[in-house]
């Protein structure tokens, strides 16, 4: 009967881990780069940017609009110009009396009129300038946005294999332990140890029971954080495949500052926020020049809805010139003169910190690469080193609190091997962040 249900649940075991479809990291980058809710919003604000500047370009072509209105009155005036207008007026309107007390009439109106910008002292091309570098802007804070996300994923996916491998070395742990008690407690049936060190042993292996508990635990919140990141329900379980190895990826570069000078999305929002800034100092001067328009129309006012009534047209070119306004003007052009000198020392400062950060990821790496090789040694070490102490352990040359210490040693020489590897990983990730080349072909995601 035992036989059966462990058939049964090493079945249902297999059909679990067949039902988790494999993951690769490049697969779970591609995925969030879909679907996470960031990425929608970054598209929305690229359509709003173009929308803003469609607008823009609107403003050389004219302006038709429709008006249809209605009035009635009796007062003088209007019944004598709307008789006018609906050229109705005849030789009795000129009485005395029905001028000073008309009757009451209607006028239906209708006006279809143009204006066309003839000159504006450079203001439309000023707003579509304007518009296409927010335009700029939006497409490097999707990249932003994207290479944060890549990055976010990459952090996770690595931890999630790193909690796996931690679970692993707690579970060898655990058996290492399991081997020294039952070693240990065929010694005091043999009368060659003392109860103590079997008691020792027990709570060394329940200390490493409770470490691969947690480390379970923290397996499943990463993977819930992973599905997060992909934009997927918490639920959902992959078999990751994309192994923590311990190539770094991505060539070395000795000139990454220069690269990431030209390619982070922070620097180029900097520097597209200065030509913005520059661009508003240009449009704040325009108000200093006069504006010419043309403005045209058709007209028809009717004393019925359609008939008894007539057309007229009219066309004039205007001239606007704000020759004083308090000096409101003078000082908008002096606010978009601090605007620009504050967006230049902005760039200064995005451009010194974004070095920075790639000096920061260099080291970061070359760290990571160096604890790669002195943890790997740590750990053959401490292999060695417990292999011996067992074998005097059993000869009655070391004591219990020996063979516990090698144990304790191995279990962190492996935990901190591990941590390095992925270290190194992410590492080349954040590399490849500081010089602004992160993207979902980076060989650093394979």
């Amino acid at each position: 009967m035992g036989q059966r249900i462990s058939h049964l649940l090493a079945a249902s075991w297999g059909a679990a881990l067949y039902a988790q479809a494999p993951l690769t990291l490049a697969e779970a980058v591609r995925i969030s780069l879909e679907k996470h809710p960031s990425i929608a919003a970054t598209r929305s604000g690229i359509s709003a940017a173009e929308a803003r500047l469609r607008q823009a370009k609107s403003g050389w072509l004219p302006k038709v609009n429709y008006q249809e209105s209605w009035q009635r009155s009796n007062n003088p005036v209007f019944v004598f110009s709307s008789r006018l207008m609906q050229r109705r007026f005849t030789e009795q309107n000129f009485a005395i009396n029905d001028l000073n007390h008309p009757d009451s009439i209607n006028n239906f109106q209708s006006m279809v009129s143009v204006d066309q910008t003839l000159f504006d002292a450079g203001q439309t091309g000023n707003a579509k300038r304007a518009a296409e570098l927010g335009r700029q802007m939006a497409t490097e804070d999707r990249r932003r946005v994207e290479q944060d996300l890549i990055g976010r994923v990459a952090r996770i996916y690595h931890a999630v294999l790193l909690t796996g491998e931690l679970v692993r070395v707690a579970e060898e742990a655990v058996k290492s332990a399991e081997a020294d008690l039952a070693r240990a407690e065929a010694r005091l049936s043999a009368g060659i140890t003392t109860e103590s060190d079997v008691l020792s042993i027990r709570v060394h292996l329940t200390a490493m029971r409770e470490q691969r508990i947690r480390r379970q635990a923290d397996l499943g919140v990463a993977r819930a954080a992973l599905n997060e990141a992909m934009g997927a329900g918490l639920d959902e379980q992959h078999t990751l495949v994309t192994p923590v190895s311990e190539a770094a990826g991505g060539p070395d570069q000795a000139d990454r500052e220069k690269q990431a000078a030209a390619e982070r999305p922070e620097v180029r929002q900097a520097r597209l926020a200065v030509s913005l800034a520059e661009t508003q100092v240009a449009a704040a001067r325009v108000n200093y020049w006069p504006q010419v328009g043309l403005r045209g129309g058709l007209e028809a006012d009717r004393a019925r809805f359609v008939t008894e009534g007539s057309g007229s047209w009219f066309a004039g070119v205007s001239l606007r010139w704000n020759l004083f306004n308090g000096g409101s003007d003078k000082a908008k052009a002096e606010e978009a003169s601090h605007a620009l000198a504050r967006a230049r020392a902005m760039e200064q400062q995005a451009a010194s910190g974004i070095r920075l950060e790639v000096r920061r990821a260099n080291a970061d790496l070359t760290s990571a690469r160096e604890r790669l090789t002195v943890t790997a040694a740590a750990v053959s070490a401490a292999e060695e080193s417990l292999r011996i102490v067992k074998n005097r352990y059993e000869n009655g040359l070391n004591t219990v609190t020996d063979l516990l210490r090698a144990e304790t040693a191995l279990d962190e020489a492996r935990t901190r091997h591990v941590a390095a590897v992925h270290d190194v990983r992410l590492a080349a990730v954040g590399v490849e962040i500081a010089m602004g080349t992160l993207n979902e072909n980076s060989d650093v995601l394979k």
